[in-house]
């Protein structure tokens, strides 16, 4: 499972604000960083077959910031690994989740900010890691043995509502 990233407070403004060098960190952690760990296991899952669960996020969908774009890279990314990948029988997917109640997102969140994102959400709670697992162990499982470049969003529901 690929899942690493700079998180969102820091890179939630526009482009033309971010030092270039803070862009080339995040893309180099959030987008490069997938490619390289998928790189790294190639070799014993082209032995093997397997499957790459790439970690995206809703943030993806809103398009409003370099970390929401870099999300959307490793989404589309999910979709070239997968295509590049099934001739050696590896299932590339990807999980898209919302806010999720990570010590890393509880220090970048405020209480304001984390009730803003439950209030738009159908389910209203935070997320929590294990409400994750489910969803990898399926995407990793024979029963999604013909699910490959695909994008599953874990997020309560948001952003599905405004």
């Amino acid at each position: 499972m690929n899942n690493a990233g700079k998180h969102l407070t820091k890179y939630n403004q526009p482009f033309i604000m971010l030092p270039r060098s803070e862009l080339r960190a995040l893309l180099e952690v959030n987008v490069i960083g997938v490619v390289n760990c998928t790189v790294s296991a190639l070799d014993l899952l082209k032995v093997r077959g397997g499957v790459v669960v790439n970690i995206a996020s809703v943030a993806s969908n809103l398009l409003v910031s370099p970390y929401g774009i870099s999300k959307l890279a490793v989404r589309g990314l999910t979709v070239a690994l997968a295509t590049e990948l099934a001739p050696f029988s590896i299932r590339v997917n990807a999980i898209s989740p919302g806010v999720i109640d990570t010590p890393a997102v509880l220090e970048d969140f405020t209480d304001t900010m984390m009730q803003s994102v439950i209030d738009r959400q159908l389910i209203k709670r935070p997320g929590h890691v294990e409400d994750l697992v489910g969803a990898v162990l399926y995407l990793c499982s024979d029963a999604a043995s013909f699910v490959t470049g695909e994008t599953l969003r874990v997020s309560g529901g948001w952003p599905l509502i405004n």
